[in-house]
């Protein structure tokens, strides 16, 4: 049976063994020994760590143990998506027959890299979330790095000596063999070595006393145990000719360690993928250590309005999320006459080792690179057109399922766009884009005709939730409607404010009125009524006053488009004054306003289906008049899409008003009076609608709600 034993009692009595230890004699390599938990490839980039001391104190604090002001908890850093998080874990750990279960050192009091593994743990929720994984996941946790991997089929001729200068400049490395079939995962060869398990990188050296000089590469296995048994291995006959300095140099041991030593000619052969983390870019490029420029754009993917797919899906491929790249300077490279800006570009997924108790794997990733010319404009979020008519500058190698997707890349200065996307469309999920760029260039998400205030400006309190009267009665159906109406439409929506665009609408000429215009001042004239005030003081609106202007709502909507599907749901509505009451140019704009939205709906619903594709939604609404950033667009479309991902005119109209709505009391201080963004409808919302980045569907609806003005 396995128990969570601490290491030491509240009392100060040990439980697992005498004199426990936070390190012992220095943490090295050899402090880590797999458990029963499949996470090789996290101690093998544990036992990289070790090898920078300063990485491994910047992860592994100092000053911790089970003696001076020992409390029963100890604390370890990780780099997070951008940011470093402090992670705080009591000392219990889990244990059968007062053996650690899960990672321990080859010292039996000693544990460190048992603790540092717990922590990692509850960063991804749970020691189960850790079985399975890439060595790079864990070295850029480590690091904040950036990773590179080669093929080993597809390696550069220089490969030795671009692992050598990565291990130089305090890079890790790691690498595997690949397992084409799954129940042969961490399966021996013949050789001692093992498939589909990770091993560290931790020298690459070469031998100086044999002719020809013999470049060596040196692994470790995180098991503790099972080595290569080829040339070069601990007891082969290699190591005769090297004299005892050489051999001390090599730090050559006959020990069953999980450490070795094999040719680098015998490293190519037998293992198929090497990965890299780089503490800057720069790392296997050049001699000179520059000073790379990062920036950081987290962005999401979401179902139905921003998670358009690869290229491979023009319809929705424009609609996926997208950063202007601005190369401004060339390198610096007097050997080059080539005029071009060197970058590097990683797109990560955020928590899907978190969220795998959920069922969430990691999607198949990449991005690709577009040039964009002048005439484009700096904001413009690039539309199908472009995109099937523009082929990409550049792109990702491939889409992987990893973590991460890396690429370096060498364009001329100028403008370009990255979209980052998912391989299929409709996969719901967060990312973050970095770019490293060795001279002054910028990287920034787009994200509407006009940019993001940095902070949410100082508005009143605007939201007018004005009470909501019990639905009426069925009222009699005025003489003058089509008979083909229905005797009573629903309220079934909040009491909302529908008003006009900023400016009121210019009266109607009286004298060249149209023989439309005076059927419709008849109709107006037959359902008016008068808002008197009861006892209460409160309004009381008659009955069949506020029927017939639902009905009517349902007939204006009913003639602008008598054959898309279900009869509109009319919504309650105030005037622009506030009054309650809508005079006739308040009633015949909402008339027109509906009439062309009706024509938007049309353009857009090429198929006669009653409804438009939520992708479609971003066009409709900037053809409306109204400018969001692609928060908004995000909203609307989890508010109003059914599971079709499509959005029937009920719903294209009701989204309409309320942001006509919206608009007409946000105020915001903009160059275009309709961009608006969701903090700036009041200072209420700015806690609903960004929580560190990390916005979530249910706050996301409670915003459109709130916005019923």
């Amino acid at each position: 049976e396995t128990w969570i034993v601490s290491v030491c009692h509240s009392e100060g009595e040990w439980e697992i063994c005498e004199n426990p230890q936070f390190i012992v004699g220095g943490a090295s390599r050899t402090d880590i020994c797999q458990g029963d938990l499949g996470d090789c490839w996290l101690l093998a980039a544990i036992a990289c760590l070790t090898l920078n001391e300063k990485l491994l104190y910047r992860v592994v604090p100092q000053e911790q143990s089970f003696s001076e002001g020992y409390g029963g908890i100890f604390h370890f850093q990780f780099w997070r998506y951008g940011d470093w998080v402090d992670v705080v874990i009591d000392d219990r750990i889990p244990t059968f027959n007062s053996q650690l279960v899960f990672t321990k050192s080859a010292e039996r009091n000693e544990f460190w890299s048992a603790l540092l593994e717990k922590a990692y743990a509850k960063l991804h929720g749970s020691y189960e979330a850790l079985k399975g994984g890439n060595t790079t996941e864990a070295m850029e946790d480590f690091t904040g790095g950036v990773t590179e991997f080669y093929e080993m089929k597809e390696a550069p001729k220089e490969l030795y000596k671009i692992m050598k200068k990565a291990l130089e400049r305090g890079s890790m490395m790691g690498c595997s063999i690949d397992s084409l079939v799954p129940a042969r995962f961490e399966t021996r060869t013949v050789t001692g070595l093992v498939k589909g398990h990770a091993y560290s990188v931790t020298a690459v050296e070469e031998s100086q006393h044999k002719e020809p000089k013999v470049r060596l590469v040196r692994l470790r296995n995180p098991w503790g145990q099972v080595e290569w048994n080829g040339p070069w291995s601990d007891n082969s006959k290699e190591w005769v000719s090297l004299s005892k300095g050489e051999k001390d140099k090599l730090q050559h041991q006959s020990a069953e360690d999980g450490e070795f030593w094999m040719a680098f000619e015998d490293f190519k052969k037998n293992y198929t993928k090497i990965e890299i983390c780089n503490l800057t870019p720069d790392a296997l490029e050049d001699d000179k250590i520059h000073k790379w420029t990062v920036s950081v754009n987290e962005g999401r993917w979401v179902r139905g309005c921003s998670a358009g797919g690869c290229r491979n899906y023009p319809d929705t491929f424009w609609t996926n999320p997208q950063y202007r790249l601005r190369l401004l300077e060339e390198d610096d490279d007097p050997e080059d006459n080539e005029v071009a800006c060197s970058f590097v570009i990683a797109l990560m997924q955020k928590n899907r080792r978190k969220e795998r108790k959920m069922g969430a794997n990691l999607f198949t990733i990449g991005f690709a690179i577009y040039e964009v010319s002048p005439m484009h404009g700096n904001k413009q979020h690039m539309q199908k057109d472009f995109f099937l008519f523009n082929s990409s500058k550049a792109r990702c190698k491939s889409y992987i399922n990893l973590r991460e997707v890396t690429q370096r890349f060498r364009l001329s200065p100028g403008e370009y766009v990255i979209i980052p996307s998912t391989y299929e469309p409709h996969q719901e999920g967060e990312f973050i884009l970095r770019v490293f760029s060795e001279k002054r260039n910028t990287s920034e998400h787009f994200a509407s005709l006009s940019p993001l205030p940095l902070s949410p400006p100082s508005l009143p309190l605007s939201l007018s939730l004005s009470p909501l009267l019990p639905p009426p009665p069925p009222p009699s159906l005025p003489p003058s409607l089509p008979p083909s109406l229905p005797p009573s439409l629903p309220l079934s929506l909040p009491l909302s404010s529908v008003s006009s665009s900023p400016s009121q609408p210019a009266p109607a000429n009286a004298g060249e009125e149209s023989e439309e215009d005076q059927q419709f001042l008849s109709l107006f004239q037959q359902i008016a009524g008068d808002v008197s005030t009861g006892s209460t003081g409160r309004p009381v609106r008659p009955v069949s006053a506020w029927g017939s202007v639902s009905i009517v709502l349902g007939w204006v909507v009913n003639q602008c488009a008598p054959n898309l599907g279900p009869r509109f749901n009319p919504i309650c509505i105030r005037s622009m004054d506030g009054t309650g009451r809508l005079n006739l140019q308040e009633f015949r704009h909402l008339w027109n306003k509906i009439k062309q939205w009706q024509g938007i709906f049309q353009h857009y619903n090429s198929d006669q289906a009653s409804s438009i594709n939520s992708y479609e939604m971003r066009n409709a609404v900037n053809d409306a008049g109204f400018r969001l950033n692609n928060q908004l667009y995000d909203i609307i479309t989890m508010r109003y899409a059914n599971e079709s991902m499509n959005i029937d005119f009920d719903s294209f109209i009701s989204c309409l008003v309320r942001l006509e709505a919206m608009f007409s009391k946000s105020h915001t201080n903009t160059s275009s009076p309709y961009y608006t963004d969701p903090r700036s409808v009041c200072p209420l919302l700015a806690g609903l609608v960004t929580v560190h980045g990390d916005v979530k569907r249910a706050l996301y609806l409670s915003w459109f709600d709130l916005c019923d003005i």
